[in-house]
């Protein structure tokens, strides 16, 4: 077999890793390896608003400043969703719970303890 050294032979193209990251195989959108999880910059007061930007007009609750990360904000909105009988989602540090549910997470949100405004 006869090996081409020439150097105008090159990889243009490859679809080796196909759009996984290469240390945990997921996703490049569903992959943290490169992304630090820090919690954001909380003045330690809770906020619960009502948001519909950018859902066709259905509504849901957002709750930020909740001074937890990772493991433990999950179960929050966790225990949150089972309280309102409800779906949502954690991104960037930001529970969204569907609906409009300010006064009931208001409510409970207290009960675990944070302060509250909404």
């Amino acid at each position: 077999m006869h090996r081409n050294t020439d150097d105008s032979t090159r990889l243009v193209y490859s679809t080796e890793n196909s759009g996984k990251c290469p240390k945990c195989g997921k996703s490049h959108k569903k992959c943290g390896c490169g992304q630090k999880a820090t919690p954001p910059a909380a003045d330690g007061i809770v906020r619960v608003r009502r948001e519909t930007k950018g859902r066709k007009g259905k509504g849901v609750t957002i709750i930020t400043g909740v001074p937890l990360e990772g493991d433990r904000l999950k179960q929050l909105a966790k225990r949150l969703k089972a309280k309102c009988g409800s779906g949502g989602t954690v991104k960037n540090g930001v529970i969204e719970i569907q609906g409009d549910r300010r006064d009931m997470l208001k409510e409970e949100l207290e009960a675990e303890g944070f302060t509250v405004k909404g």
